[in-house]
């Protein structure tokens, strides 16, 4: 499935393309074709994960994005490690552009608003660079449930 439309509050529009790494497109697909029942662990581990929709900061398309789920009274983090790579990951721009995002969490879905944490509370790796942190936390007007 390369595109589709989504019609939640606040996300209207089309999706960009699946990305092109297999695990992540398998994992996608597998995800959306049992509506959240299947796919929902980091490749063959038993390591949870949500799907965050955002919307892009340069092309304006929705992106499924998965991400380790880290949730604790409704709201959820978002670490950008991008598995220790140098450079955060193309999701933490999109979050600072777009703050408003849907979390896919199994079958349950809801309307978040990204708050990027202070540098003094991210994450680090090794030392060697500030890991952007945010939190998803219900929008007011969603009926969103973890």
């Amino acid at each position: 499935m390369a595109t589709g439309s989504i019609s939640g509050v606040p996300l209207k529009g089309d999706y960009a393309p699946l990305p092109k790494a297999d695990w992540i497109r398998e994992q996608l697909e597998t995800w959306e074709r049992s509506g959240g029942t299947d796919g929902t662990t980091l490749r063959d581990t038993d390591m949870p994960v949500v799907i965050v929709v955002n919307r892009g900061a340069r092309s304006g398309l929705l992106h499924r994005t998965p991400l380790m789920r880290v949730e604790r009274d409704g709201c959820y983090l978002a670490v950008g490690s991008k598995g220790g790579a140098p450079k955060d990951p193309a999701w933490v721009a999109n979050l600072r552009a777009n703050p408003e995002v849907e979390v896919w969490d199994g079958p349950a879905r809801g309307d978040y608003t990204v708050r990027e944490l202070e540098p003094a509370m991210s994450a680090t790796h090794g030392g060697s660079r500030r890991l952007p942190t945010t939190r998803l936390i219900p929008s007011t007007s969603s009926g969103a449930s973890a």
